[in-house]
């Protein structure tokens, strides 16, 4: 799934035999038994999509460890769930089944894996009647509306160098009062007040 773009700017840079290195011996056709494993350890998920004038998307899907189910090592599918109903990602793969996936850990090993194929949906009755296998308890007292497949076509590592550490925090019990409301989080004029909670003696 190499592009002619990026095969020109390696050559434009001088990057060519790296790269040529890179795909050899990086990049995987499969998941290996490895990156199943690490998928399923993943709490969220980075989706890229377009629509079929090619106009871009990028979302953010996550759940319980192993909410993105492994079907084998051709294929992977995650559930949708109701949202804002807005749909755009499933919207885009309607109209441009290409789909990449990018799993990041960001508390333990510090390192990605990049996951790209061709997507289909189906309804969760569908979807589980083809794979009985699939996960019962996604999200407790949730069901998915429909499941996004993913045809595996190619796989390779995103490397650790500038992958930040990050430490789980617990949610907060009850709505902060001081923190507007999603629908209204980037459409209000109060803002969320960030050094009010910022420790005495800490960054100016």
């Amino acid at each position: 799934m190499t592009s002619a773009g990026e095969h020109r700017l390696q050559r434009h840079m001088g990057t060519a035999d790296r790269a040529a290195r890179f795909y050899d011996q990086q990049v995987r056709d499969h998941l290996t038994p490895e990156m199943q494993d690490f998928i399923g350890r993943q709490a969220m998920v980075f989706l890229a999509t377009a629509d079929a004038k090619g106009e871009c998307d990028a979302s953010f899907r996550a759940g319980p460890p192993g909410f993105v189910h492994v079907m084998d090592d051709r294929a992977l599918a995650y559930p949708e769930f109701r949202g804002n109903g807005v749909m755009a990602s499933a919207g885009n793969v309607l109209e441009n089944p290409h789909l990449g996936m990018l799993f990041v850990d960001f508390t333990h090993h510090h390192v990605g894996l990049h996951v790209n194929g061709v997507a289909r949906l189906y309804y969760d009755h569908d979807l589980r009647r083809m794979h009985p296998g699939l996960p019962t308890d996604v999200a407790p007292g949730r069901s998915p509306e429909m499941w996004v497949h993913l045809a595996v076509e190619e796989a390779y590592i995103h490397c650790s160098k500038y992958i930040p550490h990050l430490v789980p925090a617990p949610r907060p019990v009850g709505r902060d009062a001081s923190r507007p409301k999603d629908a209204e989080y980037f459409t209000s004029p109060r803002r969320p007040e960030y050094g009010a909670h910022r420790p005495a003696g800490g960054p100016g």
